[in-house]
């Protein structure tokens, strides 16, 4: 009888545990968490000193190395960064250039250039 009620506890005791991490996470008040920044930081100046005809070694000065090159397809970039405020929800930001015959001929994603930039 004592072992009935020693592994009805136990079990009891582990379906709790779970069923609470399961509920949220383990916040625990005063513990610090670490903001989380991840990829290549994209401002508007950047993207507003991209122009059609920019070489890429000239888009690698001002936009810096991409985070992904796609093997398959050379001629786009893709510049991603995403940030996490310690505890907070996740927000990303995104970026892709095209080339052609190592020329830029088009961006496109989160960013668009400013109206100063334009004239």
């Amino acid at each position: 009888m004592k072992t009935f009620f020693r592994h009805t506890t136990l079990i009891l005791g582990a379906s709790l545990l779970v069923a609470c991490n399961n509920i949220g996470s383990m916040d625990f008040p005063g513990v610090y968490k670490i903001s989380i920044p991840q990829g290549n930081i994209i401002t508007q100046a950047m993207v507003d000193q991209l122009r059609p005809g920019m070489t890429k070694r000239q888009v690698v000065f001002v936009m810096g190395t991409p985070l992904v090159r796609d093997p398959y397809h050379q001629d786009r970039w893709d510049y991603i960064y995403s940030f996490q405020p310690g505890g907070g929800v996740r927000g990303q930001e995104r970026l892709s250039v095209v080339f052609v015959d190592d020329q830029l001929v088009s961006f496109s994603g989160d960013f668009t250039p400013s109206v100063e930039a334009d004239s």
